[in-house]
């Protein structure tokens, strides 16, 4: 996605791929468990420690994370080890920064606001 994208095939696929890096990140217990691979790769056992839930009920957020290629799932029999994807995450910040400008213009607002001399006080 980090191509121009021209055809209305490849933007469409551009979309979908988007849409599932954004639900990914819709729910806090898949943003932990990228926050954890950020500081390597880790066994599914090691990701499901922290929450109070089955380890049948992380691997299936682990699985969205999965499709919207976020994180890499490597089996070694009975086995599984996650790596952190990053490239997905750049794709939704360069869509997202579009819209800096919006933000943009209201921190340069407050900052003149901030900057402007006090006006002197009639008492």
């Amino acid at each position: 996605m980090s191509q121009a994208v021209t055809e209305p095939a490849e933007r469409a696929d551009a979309e979908s791929a988007l849409d599932r890096v954004f639900f990914a990140l819709s729910d806090p217990i898949r943003r932990a468990i990228l926050v954890r691979l950020d500081a390597g790769p880790a066994l599914v056992s090691e990701l499901a420690a922290p929450f109070d839930m089955s380890l049948q009920g992380v691997s299936r957020h682990i699985q969205v994370l999965v499709r919207a290629g976020l994180i890499r799932q490597e089996r070694t029999g009975r086995i599984s080890r996650c790596q952190l994807e990053a490239a997905p995450i750049h794709d939704a910040a360069v869509w997202m920064d579009r819209y800096a400008k919006y933000w943009h213009r209201g921190l340069d607002s407050l900052e003149a606001l901030l900057g402007a001399p006090n006006p002197p006080r009639q008492d």
